[in-house]
């Protein structure tokens, strides 16, 4: 194994494939990339990356060979698996694109190969559920013919300092020398370092656990926001009076949105469940996370019927569609829930996105509007996307609000003294 020269697929050319496989294709191995979406590799191959991952200058330096054919993977003898694992309505992890997947590079599965998964998942997932359908789907014996491993990504979306090369990667094969393998495969791409794990359920665990400390942590700054609100100061003013000490951990409080701290918790309170174990702790922090919405919702409408403001028919300006700043990400974006549950109050909604246009924020459903539409009764500066942080000051919100308007500033990057001043209201977690 150790002899021949690594021949690479990504399935999947997502936040994660696509960094992979651009990097590989940086490095002379012959590299595809494969995806199910046409209009996925139509755009790639025209040089263009909707994610805003990679430049078009990036996707210019890079030798993939971009394929909607999964034929492709039959040519690899590493096959990078990158596709998401949600959960679905009922929180419950939801393995089809893992399986669907799987099963199509059963399919085109040659012996020899090495099959890592980087999707998260709980541990057993590669082992006892992936592992079984590439062997039904390509009549070969896993350990013998193929072998699996896993390398979790750690990809941050939107970051351009912590880009692949720059973050350690934990490898682990089913065996010492597949182990070995993608050790010298992924050491080729990242600067940072590789870290060799005893067994593949522990590389598992140890990805699920790193989004889920984070969840805990946000978790009790959310609680914490919840108790000042009741004590009527500042979380911010808290946290950064907190902060001088120098083994104070600087998480803040905010909606926990996206693909991975807010769903990969549940990856684990599933094993636990499966195991006859209750999660105190992850349940907890989830619950908390996830009731934060609900909680926004009536921060702004209690302020409301304090300064005298009726929530039916009121207009509110939500700055801010996506799960984070500086991403096009959608998904799982706990401000949509924010913007329906106004709604549902009776309150007339408008929302802007700089990294949407005004099309595609409506068909997520939401009505478009901008700063000069107003004057608002409330503005809901909710994703600290680096555009609005740059080029809006508290002087643009006082215009754009009543004389008896709120601003709710989520994320705490504006001045409340200017704000109330003008005396007008200043909200935040």
């Amino acid at each position: 194994m150790q002899k021949r020269e690594p021949i690479l697929c990504v399935v999947g050319l997502g936040y994660v494939g696509l960094p992979l496989a651009a990097a590989f294709g940086r490095t002379g191995w012959k590299t595809y990339g494969y995806d199910i979406h046409a209009e996925r590799i139509r755009t790639l191959k025209a040089g263009e990356d909707w994610t805003h991952e990679l430049t078009s200058a990036q996707l210019q330096q890079t030798q993939v060979e971009y394929s909607t054919d999964p034929a492709v993977i039959s040519k690899a003898n590493t096959i990078i698996v990158a596709v998401p694992t949600p959960v679905d309505s009922a929180n419950v992890p939801d393995l089809s694109p893992l399986e669907l997947s799987s099963a199509a590079i059963g399919k085109h599965l040659s012996k020899g190969s090495v099959v890592v998964y980087e999707a998260t998942v709980y541990p057993g997932v590669t082992e006892d559920i992936c592992a079984p359908i590439l062997e039904k789907n390509s009549g070969l014996v896993c350990g013998r013919d193929f072998f699996v491993g896993y390398s979790p990504e750690r990809i941050n979306p939107g970051d351009k300092e912590h880009t692949v090369d720059k973050i350690v990667k934990i490898v682990a094969g089913q065996t010492e020398e597949v182990t070995e393998w993608l050790a010298k495969v992924y050491g080729k791409i990242v600067t940072a370092g590789v870290h060799l794990s005893p067994s593949i359920r522990v590389a598992e665990l140890a990805k699920a656990l790193e989004n889920t400390q984070r969840d805990i942590n946000i978790a009790l700054m959310n609680e914490v926001a919840r108790f000042c609100d009741r004590l009527d100061i500042r979380t911010n003013d808290v946290l950064k009076a907190a902060g001088t000490k120098w083994n104070f951990l600087k998480f803040t409080p905010g909606l926990v949105g996206g693909h991975c701290i807010g769903v990969d918790p549940y990856y684990l309170v599933h094993k636990a469940k499966e195991l006859g174990m209750h999660t105190e702790v992850i349940s907890a922090g989830r619950k908390m996370n996830d009731t934060m919405p609900t909680f926004i919702e009536r921060q702004i409408t209690k302020k409301m019927a304090d300064i005298g403001v009726s929530p039916v028919g009121a207009t509110v300006l939500v700055l801010g569609l996506t799960f984070k700043e500086n991403v096009p990400d959608t998904r799982n974006s706990k401000i949509h829930d924010v913007i329906r549950k106004l709604t549902e109050s009776g309150c007339t909604v408008l929302t802007h996105d700089p990294e949407l246009s005004k099309e595609q924020v409506e068909k997520l459903g939401f009505a478009y509007g901008t700063m000069q539409d107003g004057p608002y009764d409330v503005i809901v500066a909710a994703v600290a996307h680096a555009s609005y942080v740059k080029d809006l000051k508290e002087g643009d919100f006082l215009k754009a609000l009543k004389p008896t308007g709120i601003f709710y500033d989520l994320k705490s990057m504006w001045n409340p003294k200017k704000i109330e001043e003008k005396h007008i209201a200043y909200l935040s977690l």
